[in-house]
């Protein structure tokens, strides 16, 4: 279950890496905002001269003219002043609200009744209302005035200027909805060419990046202040939009919102809710004008002639300061302007219907290629490919913006890469180490800790299935076990078997050995699999006279022992064979064993029983003997064992650490390979004769058995001689 949940973790990342992105939470917009502003910071667009001014009441036009609010009568003036320089419109960035507290009769009121300023009112009551002379000066001049939606209904209702005319669906269940307004004068709204809202609307975070073209006042639709200034300097009377639905758009059915807004000659791209895309420019110190400057006498008419002049402000007293991409702090008629010089140059940002879609199959596609591919062509091979795509993405959406202007997010497709690959790989590390617990667990109750390690890390060495090999394989088998366990409880006799055991597999793990298995009395044991060991034979035979002066010391009372062991003396027979053998994983799929079959692993079972016969700990095949030359090696006979057609030399290992090895060994085996050459040789007399000499060197006795059985052997060939053709050979009958 770990491991299908271990497998499944991958998907479950592109899964919900594919549900955020379908739901589109406000993290993740805000992400790709940020993202978008990168690209426009990093390539803003150049600002160039276009029939767009704005006429600024900066802080030097207050410090020279007055503090704001200025008269109507001033702004009527002003109003004149561009009519006659040549404007193609003028818009107002402010709302004109309130009556002008500077009209005559707005300001009798305010002063005292005496009999001087009594004698003044008629005469000051006859003037014209400062509003009225404003009101004749918008109507006499393309003028644009503008008004505030606010989110708290009222009643007001700002003059509509344009008509409008849509295809597909309705657009107001589209735009930004609002239930109130802050409007100028009716009189001043009666007298003006056009009258839109500059209402703009950041991102949560503050930021003005696309701004409103249209908007939904109770139901009803009303253009943007830029919008109108644009169908006046068009001389138009009519938008014309199109929605999702419209002859000419892709929908599917599906209602995705608004495409297209028509003012004139122009048409202009937006997004679903009707808004543009604020390619920023920055500050641009060409684009304003202060007020000031406008009316001076000698100011020349081309810097306004045929142009669309918007009046706003930049002094930061006045409070209509936001933040852009490219400006924290600009003005609020700032951004009016670059959106009309968008319009006008037809540079527009647009995030095309299509780049949700291929950000999705994106993701989609890519992520689970992702997941199928790591387990195939590793960590290295997928973090190449995710890298080339991530790399590839960001050019991708990179050339799209300079060259089309296209918005495509390569950021969270690209993070959603990296979190699969992340996880795919963090689920082919925790496999491989899952693999290699297995292999631990596996391996640990028959090999060294050192083999099982050096296979945890490298698994490859690890040949699953079979594989035929050179091997060394040893057989150790308690004497007489059966007359011993007769007189043992079988708790007792437990306890006794498993600490014969747990010391000889000790030692066999210790020199690098291999635990086939345990039958009864016996383990079997191999060496040169699963992990090649070039030295195998010698680490057998070391392993063998190690397992032997264990049970010396055991038999001499030098290791303690529990109960039901005490009292006998245990004696272990050791059979080692070398030679080709098949070892693999055999058995059913349902069960099966890591082991060695062959002739040479019968053969060293064949050894192991031939202990007892001749009287010797450890007998070994004469393969075994030669790969591990460096042992004390004695050479015992040349026998055919049961199951065998050919005779093998076999041979008995010595000590060599022993006290007094280096004076009797090598003499000793000088004499006892002559008397195994006149025995060989049928020449009795002679072996007879070099039996007792051997008798003599070997005072230890330890051969004693054997040359006792070459005795009986020469007399019995004395009295019925052996085959003419005789080699030497001995058949034995027994296992």
């Amino acid at each position: 279950m770990k491991h299908r949940l271990i497998a499944l973790a991958p998907y479950l990342i592109w899964l919900g890496a594919l549900f955020i992105r379908l739901i589109e939470p406000a993290w993740l917009e805000e992400m790709q905002l940020r993202t978008f502003d990168a690209f426009n910071r990093i390539h803003p667009r150049a600002y160039q001269e276009t029939a767009v001014r704005i006429v600024d009441i900066d802080d030097e036009s207050l410090a020279k003219l007055g503090q704001w609010p200025w008269p109507r009568t001033f702004m009527a003036r002003l109003v004149d002043r561009l009519k006659n320089l040549g404007a193609a419109v003028i818009g107002f960035d402010i709302v004109f609200a309130e009556p002008d507290r500077t009209s005559p009769g707005q300001v009798l009121p305010l002063w005292p009744a005496t009999p001087a300023i009594d004698a003044l009112k008629q005469d000051i009551q006859s003037l014209p209302d400062h509003d009225k002379i404003f009101g004749e000066s918008i109507g006499q001049a393309p003028v644009v005035t503008g008004f505030a939606l606010t989110s708290e209904a009222n009643e007001t209702r700002p003059a509509l200027k344009a008509g409008f005319a849509y295809a597909g669906d309705a657009p107001e269940r589209y735009l930004r909805v609002f239930s109130g307004a802050v409007a100028c004068l009716p009189d001043l709204e009666k007298e003006a060419a056009g009258n839109g809202s500059f209402t703009v609307m950041p991102d949560p975070d503050g930021m003005i990046r696309r701004l409103p073209f249209m908007f939904s006042l109770k139901g009803r639709m009303v253009p943007s202040f830029a919008a109108e200034a644009l169908r006046v300097a068009e001389g138009a009377s009519t938008y014309k939009i199109k929605s999702s639905g419209a002859s000419g758009e892709k929908s599917f059915g599906q209602h995705t919102g608004l495409v297209e807004i028509g003012v004139g000659r122009f048409r202009i791209p937006t997004d679903a809710e009707g808004r543009i895309w604020l390619y920023d420019t920055g500050p641009a110190a060409r684009r304003s004008i202060p007020v000031w400057k406008i009316l001076e006498n000698d100011f020349k008419k081309d810097g306004i002639e045929g142009t669309i002049v918007l009046i706003g402000t930049s002094a930061a007293g006045l409070k209509d300061i936001r933040a852009t991409p490219l400006n924290p702090a600009a003005a609020g008629i700032e951004i009016h302007a670059q959106l009309l010089e968008q319009i006008l140059n037809k540079q527009f940002l647009k995030r095309p219907d299509w780049s949700a879609g291929a950000e999705v199959a994106f993701l989609a596609l890519f992520g689970l290629l992702l997941v199928w591919l790591l387990p195939k062509i590793g960590a290295a091979g997928c973090a190449f490919l995710a890298l080339t795509a991530v790399l590839g993405i960001f050019g991708f959406s990179w050339r799209a913006f300079l060259n089309s202007g296209w918005l495509v997010d390569p950021v969270y497709p690209s993070l959603s890469a990296l979190a699969i690959y992340l996880v795919s790989s963090l689920a082919h590390f925790l496999k491989i180490e899952a693999e290699r617990r297995e292999i631990r667990t596996a391996f640990s109750r028959y090999l060294s800790p050192v083999l099982v390690d050096r296979l945890a890390k490298d698994p490859s060495m690890l040949k699953l299935g079979g594989e035929k090999k050179e091997m060394t394989i040893l057989f150790a088998d308690i004497r007489n076990f059966t007359a011993m366990s007769e007189q043992m409880e079988a708790q007792a006799l437990t306890q006794f078997i498993n600490r014969f055991l747990t010391p000889m597999t000790d030692i066999i793990m210790k020199h690098g050995g291999t635990i086939d298995k345990y039958m009864g009395d016996c383990v079997m044991a191999f060496w040169n699999a699963p992990l090649a060991e070039p030295e195998h034979a010698a680490r057998a035979g070391r392993a063998a006279l190690e397992m032997q002066a264990h049970l010396a010391k055991r038999n001499r009372g030098e290791l303690s022992e529990e109960a039901g062991a005490a009292g006998f003396k245990v004696r272990a027979g050791i059979g080692i064979n070398t030679g080709e053998c098949f070892v693999g994983n055999m058995g059913s799929g349902y069960r099966f064993d890591y082991s060695v079959i062959g002739d040479e692993v019968n053969l060293a079972s064949r050894l192991e029983g031939q202990c007892k016969h001749y009287g010797v700990d450890i007998i070994a095949g004469e393969r075994t003997a030669e790969r591990a030359a460096g042992l004390a090696w004695l050479e015992i006979d040349k026998i055919q064992v049961v199951g065998k057609t050919r005779p093998v030399r076999i041979f008995a290992l010595f000590e060599g650490g022993e006290p007094g090895y280096e004076n009797y060994f090598p003499f000793l085996k000088t004499k006892h390979l002559e008397m195994l050459e006149a025995y060989r040789a049928s020449a009795w007399d002679r072996a007879e004769t070099l039996v007792r000499e051997c008798l003599t060197i070997d005072k230890a006795g330890k051969l004693a058995v054997f040359y006792s059985v070459i005795q009986k052997r020469i007399e019995a060939f004395r009295v019925k001689p052996p085959d003419p053709n005789w080699l030497g050979t001995f058949t034995s009958e027994g296992k």
